[in-house]
Order: structure tokens, then C-alpha cells, then sequence
């Protein structure tokens, strides 16, 4: 079975290909070229964990000790008022307050790791210049990937949600019962209530563990869909997208 990298540029690469018909080794080789499995180490200077001109003495309270001790031991993205139960704050308000001056002190030092909002809450991340680097030393496993197949399903979801699973079979052309059911058992998909068609099917929404995994904040942060040749013409009016134009004459 093909298998693409979950990322959301290929969520958005595999939303165009659905709707402009593509084949699916077309669908498979521009997914491939979003990230591929293993990347042989770049070329150049790596990045430096520091810049000299900015390096210092990067005193931090122990308010701010805690709290960059809970981000570095949680496993998921930890809301403000978690933090703050966590590091042992007044409120969700200092808590803030102290992400603020946390991520100021890691610009300054030129720091690998950063926080960023992730998900309605915040986590520590690796920047861009170090993902080289760290995909050589925690390469993802087969069971972490999605299939193609599930790959276009997430993506329907993604963009479209609340869905229906009879409006995802319309928009792939294909049964989608076994894809949903794989996206449920690994959270990236929910039932979020039920459509008021005839017989109230459910709809199918995101969850919070599918912006996570894709390293989102919010669903605004979904790339856009870049169409293939041919999708523009067909939404400005082609055969797909309204009647055709009138012959001349």
C-alpha cells in the first residue's frame, strides 16, 4: 500500500488532487515530495545553537523555572490554566505572561527550542533549521503514517468539516466506511453531532489531537488548497463547476 507523510501541506496537496480528479500516483508523488521518509544531512554550516553577539547570562525565576520544567515533561500542548495548576501560578494570566517572557529569553539565546501555541494550548518544539537534524534521530514509525487512502479521507474532513460520510464518498468516489473508522480509533476524527438530512446521518469534525499531531494552532492555520491546472477553470464554470460556455456565433 502507498503511504504519505502527515503533514498539512500534503493534507492540502491531497484535498486538490480529490477535487481535481488525479490520479492516484499523482496524488502519492506530490504528497512523497511535501517531506520525504529520510533526507540524507544538508549541506553547509549547521544552524548554531547560539548567537555570540546575544550571548548571556539568561537568568530565569522560579516561576519560570516550573513552568518550562511542566512544557518540557508534558506530552501534549497544555493550556494556560494547566500550566498554571502545573507550576504552581496564581492564574492562567501569569501563566501567560511568563510564555511571553519564556520565548523572549529563547529568542535572545538563539535557543533550538521554542514555545509555540499548538492546538488551543502550548508545547515545546524544535525550530525548522534543526528538523534535518532531528528526522536523522527520531525517524516516525510505519504505524504512525497514514495511508493514502486515509490520507485523502483526513483531509476532506479537515476542510470540510461538519461532513457527512455519504458528502466524503461523493468528493473521493470511493467507500470511505474502513478510512473513518481508522481515523476515529486514532483520534485525528469525531463524531460531532448529526446532519438535519434525511435520517440524520452523523458528522465528522477534527479533534484537538489532529491539530496537535499536525503541528497547528487552530484549523486557520490549515495551508490552502493550491488546485491543479484545470481545478480554476472547472469552479469558474467548466463541467464540474456550472454550465459551459456559449458557443459564439
Amino acid at each position: 500500500m502507498q503511504r504519505c507523510v502527515a503533514t498539512p501541506h500534503s493534507l492540502a496537496a491531497c484535498m486538490a488532487a480529490v477535487h481535481g480528479h488525479r490520479p492516484p500516483h499523482a496524488i502519492a508523488a506530490r504528497c512523497w515530495r511535501q517531506r520525504p521518509r529520510r533526507r540524507p544531512a544538508p549541506d553547509g554550516p549547521r544552524p548554531a545553537f547560539t548567537d555570540p553577539a546575544r550571548a548571556g547570562r539568561h537568568v530565569r525565576s522560579d516561576e519560570l523555572a516550573r513552568l518550562e520544567a511542566a512544557l518540557f515533561l508534558a506530552r501534549e500542548p497544555l493550556s494556560t490554566r494547566r500550566l498554571a495548576k502545573l507550576a504552581g501560578l496564581s492564574d492562567g494570566t501569569r501563566a501567560r505572561t511568563l510564555l511571553k517572557e519564556l520565548r523572549r529569553l529563547q529568542e535572545d539565546a538563539g535557543s533550538p527550542i521554542r514555545v509555540e501555541p499548538i492546538a488551543g494550548g502550548f508545547q515545546l518544539l524544535t525550530r525548522a533549521p534543526f528538523g534535518p537534524w532531528i528526522r536523522r534521530i527520531v525517524e516516525p514509525s510505519g504505524g504512525s503514517r497514514l495511508s493514502l487512502p486515509a490520507l485523502e479521507t483526513l483531509a476532506v474532513v479537515a476542510y470540510r468539516q461538519p461532513v457527512t460520510k455519504a458528502d466524503i464518498e461523493a468528493i473521493r468516489g470511493v467507500g470511505s466506511d474502513e478510512m473513518l473508522r481508522q481515523l476515529l480509533d486514532r483520534d485525528y476524527v469525531a463524531i460531532g453531532g448529526r446532519a438535519e438530512d434525511l435520517g440524520r446521518p452523523n458528522v465528522y469534525v477534527t479533534t484537538r489531537h489532529f491539530l496537535a499531531a499536525f503541528g497547528l494552532a487552530s484549523l486557520e492555520d490549515l495551508p490552502p488548497i493550491d488546485p491543479f491546472p484545470g481545478a480554476a477553470a472547472d469552479a469558474a464554470g467548466g463541467p464540474a463547476g456550472g454550465p459551459p460556455p456559449a458557443e459564439a456565433g
